[in-house]
């Protein structure tokens, strides 16, 4: 069984290439899931796998690429019914 998160990452994660860091470390790690960008700033992002890959990914995410400042991660479990198959950038929310 996949153990499945929402995470909610604010800080200085907007153009400072957070995305597509998720998306590498994301596809390293052997997960699926996607992130964007949302309106009020933060970066949101879906991830699935096992759950050591999981749980790497989101300690991975509280640095960032070198530009980002993280200042605080929300992580939701989710149970979806249907999982993503690969890591994307989806358009900002």
């Amino acid at each position: 069984m996949a153990l499945q998160a929402r995470l909610t990452i604010t800080g200085r994660v907007q153009g400072v290439g957070y995305r597509d860091w998720v998306v590498d470390t994301g596809r390293s790690l052997g997960l699926a899931g996607w992130v964007r960008n949302r309106g009020d700033g933060a970066v949101e992002a879906l991830i699935v796998g096992e759950d050591a890959a999981v749980g790497a990914m989101i300690d991975a995410c509280r640095q960032g690429p070198p530009l980002a400042r993280v200042d605080e991660i929300e992580v939701e479990p989710v149970d979806l019914d249907i999982l993503p198959d690969g890591f994307r950038r989806l358009p900002t929310a």
